[in-house]
């Protein structure tokens, strides 16, 4: 049965397809009322996103996860007032069928239709609201760091939706070497988690790897990545079971370096721009090593830091909407025209 609520109270349905998670998410104003999440394990036999999978499993998972995001809502899809959907950065093919449910759905209700950037999304995940569980947002500005398989950026963050970033990779992301080297070493996709895990385990000193010198505020990942697959070629010429006897220290090892990479750029920027309200958002936000060394830096220097909620850091449409609703207050609309892009800045 549905709830009774005010007429003018905003209703957004967010829709997420970038890569490989389709979601479908309900809000009301700033406060999340559901956040469902399809993953796809059909790529953990490959190593990696097969695009032509990704887009197929999300034609057949669409329709159902918009249905259970309503539902545990406890709305009707009458009450919802825009359609927020991701337009890009992605996997064309994914965010395809994103977009095309998004402008049905919005054509079929007479409601407008709302582009997200994906990026963007990801940094006002961290002003997500629950129903009874009141958290602490940043203050403008602040600084964000925004890390994921795809992008590793400082953002300037001056109001909900203006946004500019300071510095970024010139070539991997984070993610993607923790990814990559992860797969280097024989565990499944994807790999990030499993180098935390090891990690925790582990020696971070035992071993030392590659760190760029890139003027500014820029990161490069792809020499590290270089670095660690030469060092694993050379030592397994004299072993063949090195990997696995030191696996827990390659992941230490391997995990310290990227951390300590991100936090020297994230550091310099602090100073740069006297800014200190900082935060963290994307996936590899959920890396419990670089939650740490956020703590510990905060502690340090006298941070305002905000961390988003575990389920908040992946990509998940609870955060598309929360887009969309401050673009919906300002009448930021887009029409039926509109095309995904798999490549945008903020």
């Amino acid at each position: 049965m549905a709830a009774n609520y005010s007429e003018k109270e905003i209703f957004i349905l967010g829709i997420e397809s970038s890569c490989d998670d389709t979601s479908a998410a309900v809000i009301r104003n700033e406060t999340i009322l559901s956040n469902v999440v399809a993953g796809q394990k059909v790529h953990e036999a490959y190593g990696g996103v097969v695009p032509e999978l990704a887009s197929r499993a999300h034609q057949q998972n669409i329709i159902p996860v918009v249905d259970l995001a309503l539902k545990q809502a406890g709305i009707t899809a009458g009450l919802i007032s825009a359609v927020a959907f991701t337009r890009g950065p992605g996997l064309l093919g994914s965010l395809l069928v994103g977009t095309s449910f998004a402008k049905g759905f919005a054509l079929a209700k007479g409601i407008p239709l709302v582009e997200v950037n994906h990026l963007q999304a990801h940094v006002l995940a961290l002003f997500i609201r629950e129903p009874e569980n009141e958290h602490p947002v940043p203050d403008f500005p602040f600084l964000c760091l925004l890390v994921s398989g795809g992008n590793s950026q400082i953002v300037l963050v001056r109001d909900h939706l203006d946004m500019e970033i300071i510095g970024q990779t010139i070539d991997d992301a984070a993610g993607e070497a923790f990814d990559k080297c992860a797969k280097v070493m024989g565990m499944p996709y994807p790999g990030g988690p499993f180098i935390d895990r090891l990690a925790r385990e582990g020696n971070p000193d035992r071993f030392i790897f590659t760190k760029p010198r890139i003027k500014g505020l820029d990161y490069s990942f792809s020499g590290l990545k270089t670095n660690f697959l030469y060092f694993l070629r050379d030592q397994l010429k004299g072993n063949s079971g090195f990997i696995e006897e030191n696996k827990a220290d390659l992941s230490a090892s391997l995990q310290k370096t990227i951390i300590e990479i991100l936090m020297g750029k994230l550091i310099r920027a602090t100073r740069l721009m006297n800014i200190g309200n900082v935060a963290v958002a994307g996936g590899v936000s959920a890396n419990s090593g670089l939650r740490d060394a956020m703590r510990k830096e905060a502690h340090k220097r006298k941070w305002n830091l905000f961390i988003p909620k575990f389920e908040y850091t992946m990509d998940n449409a609870a955060m598309i909407a929360l887009a969309g609703y401050y673009k919906f207050r300002k009448g930021d609309f887009t029409g039926q025209d509109a095309v995904p892009f798999a490549r945008t800045q903020l």
